[in-house]
């Protein structure tokens, strides 16, 4: 992936914002936009953001589950999965 090739002036971005748009959706690269020349804005398509947002959310997942193993904060799977089971266990109809 070459970001250089998505950087754009606001001023294209205000001439070419539908078209912009549909590149967007379809190649699922980030541009950036700029402002006197200075980087101002990134946009994307909502596909890719979602897909961002649930990685991070996964990856937030693993650190504070690492951080659990760290501080020893551990039970063994086969007495999670017992007490998971004795909380589901429907009784019997008579």
């Amino acid at each position: 992936m070459h970001y250089s090739t998505q950087i754009q002036p606001i001023s294209y971005f205000k001439a070419n914002a539908a078209e912009i748009l549909a590149t967007l959706a379809e190649q699922r690269e980030p541009m950036f936009i700029t402002q006197n020349g200075q980087a101002k804005a990134v946009l994307q398509d909502v596909a890719s953001y979602e897909q961002q947002q649930e990685t991070l959310a996964m990856l937030k997942i693993l650190a504070l589950g690492q951080q659990q193993v760290s501080l020893g904060k551990v039970k063994p799977a086969e007495q999670v999965i017992s007490r998971l089971r004795a909380k589901h266990v429907k009784p019997a109809k008579v």
